[in-house]
């Protein structure tokens, strides 16, 4: 059961070098509160997982936060590459980081093997494609029943879960208001959960049927209003196209170090 505290306790119990698995959707209730915290704390050598990659992860990937990157998505959608991610994966920054390729098929079915308490879960979806040639790590198997082959995608178990709720209570209870994601896995997986929330309700009062996240896979509650801006947070706020933009132009322009450190604050 989680404890509502501050943001620096939570966030100062995340190990260096673990896998961090990141909740939220593209460019929607990313936690770029949480994340802001983890770069001020200098934290590095992580394993970024991610169904889709952002805004925050790009921040993650320049500030040198992340060594491997797993995800089907790395982009800002309307606004184009994210340039980070771009310059470290490609040209003369090619290998600055490790990227395992993951697909929709590979990390759902990966998350629910781990939930399962299983060592793999057949997939056919990945079945002739190049997924395999560049994933050693997965198997073909064959069922006992039918012949047929199938790829075997082993379990996917983050350490630690950074997710971004438009409520919570002190015991850790959240409402998500709709767009999942994986985040109720990701949640349940981890060792160490931190929801940081907009708002901070009395327990109890969280509206019926709407407990996205239960407080037994929660450690840790946060208080922090606009903590997914300038993502949006439906339907708290819309997203900071501004704010986006301002992002990649100041990355285009070899700026991204002076935007982090306005990003990030007074330490």
């Amino acid at each position: 059961m989680g404890s509502l505290v501050p943001i620096d306790h939570a966030v100062g119990e995340v190990p260096r070098g673990t896998m961090l698995a990141l909740g939220g959707m593209t460019l929607y209730r990313r936690p770029l509160a949480l994340v802001r915290e983890l770069l001020r704390r200098g934290s590095a050598e992580h394993t970024l997982l991610a169904l889709t990659c952002g805004l925050e992860s790009d921040l993650l990937l320049g500030a040198g936060a992340v060594s491997r990157v797993r995800t089907c998505y790395f982009g800002l959608e309307g606004f184009g590459l994210a340039p980070m991610f771009t310059a470290l994966s490609s040209g003369a920054l090619a290998g600055s980081i490790e990227i395992i390729e993951e697909t929709e098929v590979t990390i759902a079915a990966g998350l629910r093997a781990a939930l399962s308490g299983l060592t793999f879960l057949p997939a056919r979806g990945i079945l002739g494609s190049d997924v395999p040639r560049v994933r050693p790590d997965l198997k073909t198997v064959t069922c006992p029943y039918t012949r047929e082959t199938y790829i075997a995608i082993p379990p996917l178990r983050p350490q630690v879960a950074f997710i971004h709720a438009q409520r919570a209570d002190a015991e850790g209870n959240a409402s998500l208001v709709g767009n999942l994601g994986i985040d109720r896995e990701i949640a349940a997986l981890a060792d160490l959960t931190i929801v940081s929330a907009e708002e901070i309700v009395p327990t109890g009062e969280l509206p019926e049927g709407r407990i996205d996240l239960w407080a037994g896979d929660v450690d840790f509650v946060v208080r922090a209003p606009r903590g997914a801006a300038p993502t949006s947070c439906y339907p708290n706020y819309r997203l900071d196209g501004l704010a986006v933009l301002d992002y990649t132009t100041a990355c285009r322009e070899n700026r991204f170090v002076d935007w982090l450190e306005a990003f990030l604050g007074p330490r």
